[in-house]
């Protein structure tokens, strides 16, 4: 099955449901299946082998999506908030292409041969002018979608997410029409992220209309959220907590709001307790997934929050930390990375899956080993009754001695300090330890505290090794345009800072 062919069935179903843009004036699925042929055959018509997007949240994204699958070329979404040496780097490993792009970012890009660009004006009218002429067999390109990755360590790489991948996850976690009319989903997290692009079959196979805000602000969403009744939405934790800002400032409730999904980063439990607490009516759900697994491994339902929330039981409550149960339609355990071996409940290790929906591929390479497991490079662990702790990449485990330490698990304490906002821990060198604990933390405006202070508040409810041997005060920590903490650039200034060097 390919992509397309869930909106197809929409269409044929509910043609005339608005299912893309304002509830007044929006595109209808028909309209949708529509604008998505000619656009697909307008690029049947070039020589492109893929299918790019550069810019902005539009309503060009679903039709660009699904006119790629139509005309049986991958979808490409770059990140257009890269330096223009790295964009261009990517449109050349892309190329040859079309490319659906922003005003200026052709000029950012430059010529490229075998990239032929259309800014997004011109695509849209393209979608409603251009003759609807595609070829009666079926495309044979089993890639759906090609989704690099930040590259923030190297050169990004091209994970590959095939048809079977994201229709066996949305077909095996969506129900076909089961959102009513009066149903709208707003889509604030970019293009290029797997969260983006699953919002969008997911949302048109369920019938739900899609809304787009370009570019996240608290202020602009709430307002958006208002104005449209949104029902459903998906936001990264550090969006969650400046949108709950706004509703505290202005003293708003969204009444239409059901339902909260988080993801794409640790939320922190005193967030989420607040999120509870101010938005009592709204259904929370924490998702847990990678873009190679084609989003959602693992889920805490609205049920689960509120059981965990009001809870007096410690191990009950404490599953607000964790990112829920698996789906059932996966397979996933927590092995030891070094030997393979599953892990006991309670034991750290590395998050494994297996699954239709799991690609676990890259350009030039398939990561999933000979019985189709795919491992995630996540650190995580399982509790007796089944539910997942992400404890960070494996790569951010902090060993001291012979210690391994969680940087989440000092985190979330630094966090349960009445003074702390954001906190960030990592692994800073050491001669005699090899690593010992280096934290930053933003307070609360107004508030204070001292390195001191916070060490002996961590060394109180923590053993004395995860107590932070230097604490940095900063305005605010570094994160990427997804939301996701930049530990790495943390880890680099901490340990610059111990060896005597300077940022």
């Amino acid at each position: 099955m390919r992509i397309s062919l869930l909106v197809e069935m929409v269409s044929d179903a509910l043609g005339d449901r608005v299912i893309l843009g304002p509830r007044t004036g929006g595109m209808t699925a028909g309209e949708l299946l529509d604008r998505a042929r000619r656009a697909a055959a307008w690029a049947h018509e070039r020589h492109g082998e893929r299918f790019c997007y550069v810019g902005v949240n539009s309503e060009a994204v679903p039709v660009a999506l699904l006119a790629s699958s139509l005309c049986g070329r991958p979808f490409v979404p770059l990140n257009f908030r890269l330096a223009d040496d790295r964009l261009r780097d990517i449109a050349v490993r892309v190329a040859p292409a079309v490319a659906v792009v922003d005003e200026g970012v052709a000029d950012r890009i430059g010529p490229v041969e075998g990239l032929e660009v259309i800014e997004r004006d011109a695509f849209l009218e393209v979608c409603r002018e251009h003759p609807a002429d595609l070829p009666e067999e079926e495309p044979s390109e089993e890639i759906a979608v090609l989704l690099f990755t930040s590259g923030t360590t190297g050169e990004p790489k091209g994970a590959i997410l095939r048809h079977l991948n994201l229709t066996s996850y949305v077909v095996g976690t969506v129900e076909f029409l089961g959102a009513g009319e009066e149903e709208a989903a707003l889509v604030s997290v970019p293009p290029y992220h797997i969260a983006g692009l699953m919002s969008i079959l997911t949302s048109l196979y369920a019938g739900r209309r899609l809304v787009y805000l370009p570019v996240f602000d608290p202020e602009q969403w709430v307002d958006l959220a208002r104005d449209e009744a949104i029902t459903q939405a998906m936001v990264v934790p550090t969006m969650l907590g400046r949108i709950l800002d706004v509703l505290e400032k202005r003293g708003e409730k969204l009444p239409a709001l059901r339902s909260l999904s988080y993801g794409g980063g640790r939320m922190p439990v005193s967030v989420i307790e607040r999120a509870l607490r101010d938005l009592p009516e709204v259904n929370f759900t924490n998702a847990y997934g990678l873009t190679e697994t084609s989003s959602t491994v693992a889920v805490l339902t609205p049920e689960d929050h509120r059981v965990a929330a009001a809870s007096p039981d410690p191990a009950v409550h404490r599953r607000l930390g964790s990112v829920g149960r698996p789906i059932p339609t996966l397979e996933l355990v927590v092995r030891d990375p070094a030997t393979g071996a599953e892990m006991p409940p309670g034991e750290v290790g590395e998050i494994c899956v297996r699954g239709d929906q799991v690609s676990g591929e890259y350009i030039g390479r398939d990561d999933k080993d000979a019985d189709g497991w795919f491992r995630t490079r996540d650190a995580g662990w399982l509790d007796e009754d089944g539910y997942l702790y992400v404890e960070g990449r494996l790569d951010d485990v902090i060993v001291r001695g012979a210690e391994n330490m969680s940087p989440g698990e000092i985190e979330e304490v630094l966090l349960e300090h009445p003074a702390v906002k954001e906190a960030a821990v990592v692994g800073v060198p050491d001669d005699e330890w090899g690593e010992h604990v280096g934290a930053v933390v933003v307070l609360h405006e107004g508030a204070s505290a001292t390195d001191e202070e916070l060490r002996q508040w961590v060394r109180a409810r923590l053993r004395s090794s995860r107590t932070p041997q230097e604490i940095e005060f900063r305005e605010e920590l570094p994160y990427n345009e997804t939301g996701k903490l930049l530990r790495r650039v943390i880890k680099e200034e901490l340990s610059a800072l111990a060896a005597g060097g300077s940022r």
